[in-house]
């Protein structure tokens, strides 16, 4: 925004300037078009040693088809007028036209950070989803996929925390993405807890499965068209 004031402020500039000239064109222009008529009026006067009257003085008039001194310098300054009018205009489309550009590339840039957010949360909801089947927590490979799981979430956390802080002004994406970094702690909390000594049970699994719907629904959310 600012690249493009001082853009707009250059033309404006340039368009004062060139104003600023046409003006003093048009000063001196009828200056030296007030010349001849001055200097006619001067050498017409009658000399001061009277002549005998013998011959009339006659003065030849202005051809017809001769055009006035400003009629020139009038098309020229109107045509001065159009063309920086037209120049100024182009400026303006092409000022508003490269704003328009960044503000789409910026969105559309933004916009594939969140669905990347999104791909790999969905990714982590699947793990778990898996580690939480039935007879998953006494398979063999059950730490090995908790292990997994942890690496998935610390990564997932870490890019959502980075899109918080650089969300756009006026965004309702912040409280989708607070949403999803809240359902992600929530539901990581509850398996850990699952899998403490004693931790395992019913009730257990039960909020498991519940926190595990809130991040799947929190996942959606953040992948949706900000309205």
């Amino acid at each position: 925004m600012r690249r493009s004031a001082a853009r707009l402020s250059l033309v404006v500039a340039v368009l004062a300037a060139g104003l600023l000239a046409a003006g003093c064109g048009s000063s001196i222009t009828s200056s030296i078009g007030s010349l001849p008529s001055r200097t006619a009026t001067v050498s017409g006067r009658p000399s001061v040693t009277a002549q005998p009257p013998t011959h009339s003085v006659t003065t030849a008039a202005p051809a017809a088809g001769s055009a006035a001194p400003g009629a020139s310098s009038g098309t020229s300054l109107t045509w001065l007028w159009i063309l920086l009018g037209v120049l100024v205009l182009a400026g303006l489309i092409a000022l508003i036209a490269r704003s328009g550009r960044r503000r789409s590339a910026a969105a559309a840039g933004w916009r594939s950070r969140l669905v990347d957010a999104y791909a790999k949360g969905s990714a982590l909801h699947d793990a778990m989803s898996v580690a939480e089947a039935p007879g998953g927590l006494a398979s063999a490979d059950a730490a090995a996929r908790w292990a997994d799981i942890q690496r998935r979430a610390d990564d997932l956390a870490q890019t959502l925390y980075a899109l918080r802080e650089e969300v756009p002004q006026h965004s309702p994406d912040g409280s989708r993405i607070a949403d999803t970094l809240a359902s992600l702690q929530a539901v990581r909390s509850a398996m850990d807890a699952e899998r403490a000594p004693g931790g395992a049970s019913l009730e257990q699994a039960d909020v498991v499965r519940s926190r595990l719907a809130a991040f799947e629904s929190s996942l959606r959310a953040l992948a949706a068209p900000a309205q």
